[in-house]
């Protein structure tokens, strides 16, 4: 009897340890040049798995159920700033699209037509569409990912690259590296309702959680910008250093929305500003031409996507240093975090 009084209540136990167990989460990492998406688990910081997607994967973002991650893939050609389009071979648009990758299964199930040269986009609240930046078309397609139609094409400056929507999910801000411009898009009329200049070479945007403001990056000014929303005017413009060499690029808020993390690709360094001081709290070096960043569930770690040296770097954000580099296949550009599936 008290055999098995003992093993029922083992049993009991083992039931409550597995419930209350951390599910862990994973790092999902696109590579530009080899085509496929890294898979690392957050335990080991090891590369678990490695999926061929299709040409060029640069934006990565999960569905809200976190059952699917989208890829925007491309058939343009590799080209860095300044370089003469004419002498690159042809763009091979049938590569162009969105890839739907199945988290259960582990594997690419379809690519969905999105417009030309797709770069980033933006996942609807309800999961329901993509907007998407067609970087050699000057323009946000909207994508219904039941039909897999494009429903709307919406003009932009040219080059749009970075797409985000609110926290409300009413506007989505989309920018145009070459115009300098954010574009607000109503996603209940689907229309662009106005525009703002930012700085040269906006490419990646962070809505504070109040959606009344907007971070956005000027690559090329080598600075960030505080937008308000409803004003539709810049409230402040912060420097990280002289322009050309500091190039902000990516832009990303905790979890609490207290700091802003600044990627500075050929700068090497990540910045750390104070949103409510606007004033920079740190920098250090964290990689070759970081690129892509996420921060783990925890919002103590934070990764970045190392395109030129082909690894993520793991930052200790309390610490702020790196304390590993996870070497992957080729120029990783884009970098999502996700709950393990149970």
């Amino acid at each position: 009897m008290r055999i098995a009084i003992l093993a029922v209540l083992l049993a009991f136990l083992a039931g409550c340890a597995k419930q209350d167990a951390p599910k862990g989460y994973r790092i999902y990492v696109t590579n530009e040049r080899s085509g496929d998406l890294s898979i690392i688990d957050s335990a080991t910081h090891e590369v678990v798995s490695t999926v061929a997607l299709g040409k060029r994967p640069r934006g990565i973002h999960a569905s809200p159920d976190g059952k699917f991650i989208y890829v925007a893939l491309s058939g343009s050609p590799i080209a860095g700033p300044g370089v003469d389009e004419s002498t690159l071979p042809p763009a091979d648009k049938d590569a162009d699209g969105i890839g739907v990758f199945d988290v259960a299964q582990g594997k690419l199930v379809k690519t969905l037509k999105s417009g030309s040269d797709p770069e980033e986009f933006a996942v609807t609240r309800d999961g329901k569409f993509l907007y998407v930046s067609n970087e050699d078309a000057a323009g946000v397609s909207v994508l219904d990912l039941a039909s897999g139609k494009i429903v709307a094409t919406l003009p932009t400056g040219e080059e749009p690259e970075g797409v985000e929507m609110s926290p409300t999910g009413a506007f989505v801000y989309a920018t145009s590296e070459d115009a300098g411009m954010i574009y607000k898009i109503d996603t209940a009329t689907r229309t662009v309702v106005n525009s703002l200049k930012v700085g040269r070479r906006p490419r990646t945007i962070a809505w504070m959680p109040d959606s009344k403001s907007v971070w956005v990056n000027a690559e090329n000014d080598g600075t960030v910008v505080l937008a308000d929303v409803e004003k539709n005017a810049v409230l402040e413009t912060i420097s990280l250093g002289e322009a050309g060499v500091v190039k902000p690029m990516a832009v990303l808020l905790s979890k609490d929305a207290s700091k802003l993390y600044v990627s500075t690709g050929r700068g090497k360094k990540l910045f750390v500003l104070d949103t409510a001081t606007r004033k920079v709290e740190a920098s250090f070096a964290v990689g070759q031409r970081p690129w892509g960043l996420a921060l783990s569930p925890d919002g103590k770690t934070l990764y970045t996507a190392n395109g030129p040296s082909n690894d993520v770097s793991v930052v200790d954000l309390a610490t702020k240093t790196v304390t590993k580099k996870i070497t992957l296949t080729g120029s990783p550009w884009g970098v999502i975090v996700l709950s393990k599936l149970q």
